[in-house]
Order: C-alpha cells, then sequence, then structure tokens
C-alpha cells in the first residue's frame, strides 16, 4: 500500500499489521503505536462531538445534514429487520411444512428453522471486517441479492437437504446488516457519541422486533395459503429494499471516501492485489481476535448468548404453546406475539431515550468535576439501563413459565412475554451502544465477534426445546431458563460499571 494519508485509518492497521509479521513480540498489537502518539499530542485537534459544531464535508460523514443520515439510518434498518422476519417466518408452519417435506423428527423440523440464526453467525466474521475494507455500501447492496435469490430457493424447495442448505445461505446473506449497521451507526461514519443512542435504538430493534414480526405474519399466510408464499413475499420485500437503498444509500466509511475522491492515488506498481489480500487477511481474523483477547467482548457475547437462546426458544414453542394448551388456530396464535412486539417497542423508546439522557447527565458531571467542558463520555454511560432490564428478564420468564403450566387466562403469559420483551430489548440495545461506544472505528468487528456466541446460542438451544418441554413441563422448565439469566443477566450490569473502564484501559483496539 501507499500511505495512510492516502487510505486513511484502515490501512494504519494494514501497515501495522505488516510489522506484526517482522516483529512476533508485538503479535498482538495490531493498533499503531504511531497512532497513540499522534493522538496524545498537545496540539492535535479534538474531533467535535456533534455535527453542528462541523461545517460539511463530503468526505465526512458526521458532518452530513441530519436529514440525510437519518435516511441512511432507517434504510440500514429496513434492511436488518428483513432478515429476521424470515428467521422465524416459518415457526407457525413447521408442521405443515413437515408433512410438505416428510419430516418425522422434531429435532430436524426446528433445525429448518434455526439454521438461519447458524448462517447469522458464519456471516458477521466476514462482512463486517469486509465493510471495513471495501466500504458498507457495496456489502449492504450485494448481500441483500445473494438473500433474495436463497430466499426465493427456500420457497421453491422439494426436499429436507435443499431445504436447510438455501435458508442456510439466505442467512448468510441476510446476515450482512446485523454486521455493517453496528460499523454505520458509530462516531466515524454518522453519529456523534450524545446523538448516537435513539440511531442505535432504531437499529437495534430491527434483529429483535423481526422474528416478531415473522411468525406473527406467517401464521396468516399458513391459514390463507401455502408455506411456501412465506419465502415468496420475503422476496418481495427484500426487492423493494434492495431498490430503495441502490437509489438513496450513500457510502459512509470515510476512508474509502477518500480513495474514491482521489481516484488517481494508487498503490506501487503491483501492489495492489497483495495490499487487499493483506488487508483482507486482517480484517478477517479480527473478529476471532476480540473473542479471544477481548474480556468486554466475551463477557457482552456470553450475555447476549443468554438472552437470544432463551428468546429464539419462546418464539420456536409459542405456536405449540397457542395449539395445545389454548387451543388457537395458528393466525390466532400468531396475535400472542404482538405482547413480544409491544414490548420491543415500547422498551426501545423509552431505553433510547433514557440512554441519550443518563449519557448526557453523566458526561455533563464528569466534564464539571474534571473542569472541562470538551470531555468525552464513557462507554459505561450506556449500563445504567441495564440494572432496570437485567431484572425484568427473568421475571418475564417465571411469569410466562407458570402462566402457561397453570393454563391460566391467555392474557397472564402475553403479560409475562411482554415483561421479558421490555427487559431483553433494553439490555440488548444497551449492549450493543456499549460495543460501538468501546471499540470505535472497529465496531463492525467488535459486534461481529460479540453476536457469535449469540447467534449460534439461538441456533443450538432451540434444538433441545421440544425435548426439554416434554420432560419439565412449561413451569420448571421455563424456570430453568429464568434462573439462568438470574446468574448470568443480573451481575453483568454491575461488572460493566465497575471495572468496564479498566478492562478496556487494557485493550489493544478500543481508543483510550
Amino acid at each position: 500500500m501507499a500511505s495512510t494519508q492516502q487510505y486513511g485509518d484502515a490501512n494504519q492497521e494494514h501497515q501495522h499489521g505488516s510489522n506484526i509479521q517482522q516483529n512476533p513480540s508485538t503479535s498482538l498489537g495490531w493498533r499503531h503505536e504511531k497512532d497513540r502518539e499522534t493522538d496524545s499530542r498537545p496540539n492535535a485537534p479534538n474531533p467535535p462531538q456533534s455535527s453542528t459544531e462541523q461545517e460539511f464535508d463530503p468526505i465526512e460523514p458526521l458532518t452530513w445534514p441530519r436529514r440525510q443520515k437519518w435516511v441512511i439510518t432507517v434504510i440500514i434498518s429496513c434492511f436488518t429487520l428483513i432478515p429476521p422476519v424470515s428467521s422465524t417466518m416459518l415457526a407457525p408452519a413447521l408442521t405443515q411444512m413437515s408433512a410438505d417435506l416428510g419430516i418425522k423428527e422434531p429435532v430436524v423440523s426446528q433445525l429448518t428453522l434455526t439454521i438461519f440464526m447458524l448462517a447469522y453467525a458464519i456471516g458477521p466474521l466476514l462482512f463486517g471486517p469486509l465493510s471495513e475494507t471495501i466500504g458498507r455500501s457495496p456489502v449492504l447492496l450485494v448481500a441483500n441479492v445473494f438473500f433474495l435469490l436463497w430466499t426465493l430457493a427456500c420457497g421453491l424447495s422439494r426436499t429436507v437437504p435443499e431445504m436447510i442448505a438455501f435458508r442456510l445461505l439466505a442467512g448468510i446473506g441476510g446476515s450482512a446488516p446485523l454486521a455493517v449497521g453496528g460499523g454505520v451507526i458509530r462516531k466515524s461514519d454518522l453519529w456523534a457519541a450524545e446523538e448516537r443512542g435513539q440511531a442505535v435504538g432504531i437499529y437495534s430493534l430491527a434483529p429483535l422486533l423481526g422474528p416478531v414480526i415473522g411468525p406473527l405474519t406467517g401464521g396468516w399466510i399458513t391459514e390463507r395459503t401455502t408455506w411456501r408464499w412465506m419465502f415468496y413475499s420475503t422476496s418481495i420485500a427484500a426487492g423493494v429494499a434492495g431498490v430503495i437503498g441502490l437509489v438513496f444509500l450513500r457510502e459512509t466509511y470515510t476512508p474509502v471516501l477518500r480513495r474514491q475522491k482521489q481516484p488517481r492515488e494508487t498503490v506501487p506498481s503491483g501492489g495492489t492485489s497483495e495490499s487487499l489480500t493483506k488487508r483482507l487477511r486482517l480484517a478477517f481474523t479480527r473478529p476471532l481476535q476480540f473473542f479471544i483477547t477481548e474480556p468486554i467482548i466475551l463477557v457482552v457475547a456470553i450475555y447476549m448468548a443468554c438472552v437470544f437462546g432463551i428468546l429464539y426458544i419462546i418464539l420456536s414453542t409459542f405456536p405449540k404453546v397457542w395449539a395445545e394448551v389454548y387451543g388457537e388456530s395458528p393466525g390466532i396464535g400468531g396475535l400472542n406475539y404482538l405482547s413480544l412486539g409491544i414490548g420491543y417497542v415500547l422498551g426501545s423508546q423509552a431505553n433510547t431515550h433514557a440512554s441519550d439522557a443518563i449519557y448526557r447527565r453523566l458526561q455533563k458531571r464528569k466534564s464539571l468535576n474534571n473542569n472541562d467542558d470538551n470531555l468525552e463520555g464513557e462507554p459505561e454511560f450506556r449500563v445504567p439501563t441495564m440494572f432496570v432490564g437485567s431484572v425484568l428478564i427473568p421475571v418475564g420468564i417465571f411469569w410466562y413459565g407458570w402462566s402457561v403450566q397453570a393454563r391460566t387466562h391467555w392474557i397472564m403469559p402475553n403479560i409475562g412475554s411482554f415483561i421479558f420483551s421490555l427487559g431483553s430489548v433494553t439490555c440488548m440495545q444497551s449492549m450493543q451502544a456499549y460495543v460501538i461506544d468501546s471499540y470505535a472505528r472497529y465496531a463492525a468487528s467488535g459486534l461481529a465477534a460479540a453476536v457469535l456466541l449469540r447467534n449460534i446460542a439461538a441456533f443450538g438451544i432451540p434444538l433441545f426445546a421440544p425435548y426439554m418441554y416434554d420432560a419439565l413441563h412449561y413451569g420448571w422448565g421455563n424456570s430453568v431458563l429464568g434462573f439462568a439469566g438470574v446468574v448470568i443477566g443480573i451481575p453483568s450490569p454491575f461488572l460493566f460499571w465497575k471495572f468496564g473502564k479498566k478492562i478496556r484501559g487494557r485493550s489493544r483496539f478500543a481508543p483510550q
């Protein structure tokens, strides 16, 4: 490659990657030491914390008009919403689809549903770093076409192996917005720290609201027509989103925008392909590096795995609960997913406003204590709302499980689901914002590493849900999940709040 002036911060990392190979003693030192020295200079300019403080710069998305930033944020949120809808839309139709495809084992039937989440664990490892190499926009648009084609193939499948393979490939394409969106909605792309809460709230609501919308619509599609139309309708939605994105979506990654503005400045002769290869190799291995070496990512990943595993157990077993316990049809039973959806929407809006307000208040207190009005906030300022959310999660699970066990009125398990969704969306949003704030320009890779274990849990845990409920029934079966939420969930916010800054201080990726 050429110089860092030509390619920006992303290539500083590549240059250091070359030095790593020459100096094994610094093999874990991915951050360029020159960056640290430059950041600590007394006369080095501090980036402003709000786009209103900067003049418009076409290669600095942080300075773009708010309307344009919101258009991009909403489009990416739509891209992020559609694949999760497809991930669970099949749940109400598992019985009908199993009969058509000749599936007899419950675990195989569940596999056709959850294999999508295994793809969600694989895809971000590629798309997150790739978006930091060639840009956000091309990754999103191409992956959306990939998702559309394989989702359409699912609707045309005639055998079980075809369905499983096509669902896996569709999930890989659908995972791109999950990996790329976190990088777009961060400081070096669109939003300053104190403005980011609401944008992150809308973006992170999509992967939680999507799995609720899927079964809700899937139930009525199953009643009115064939299960194949669930895939056809999702393909149509992906096509519409793709056209809108092609027209309105803009590149937001500053190093790529610099290269687009200076197309004549190229790397030395013969070095282009080698440079790109090295950058991709470093980028693809970075999420795994995060997962292994970053304690923050490990804790976030375990917590996300717990919450998402529980969520997908509930989502995958909801149709059976309402059909067998309450005798409801697929369409009417699907309406019960509204309790989760309402909880996610209300919880998301409440949490984003509360998170931003708390962040600004704590930032102001920090500035007053240090007599410096320009001090930035800290990632730990996103944690306070998690204290509430981590308690609501097990409360909702216990309420839901024992209400179903006692066969109470249908509103009671829905109240439990509502409480669970309030807590889960609060914690999920706060954790995503915490990772984004902690890792700045490595946010996409950080999120890819953080969601790895979460999506593996969403894939594997529901496979055993039918056997768990057969053995323990809904009361004690959900109590096992609730106790897991207590043991793993409740201590985590205290860990972040008390030790988060100290742990980040030892990180080679988190800016100090």
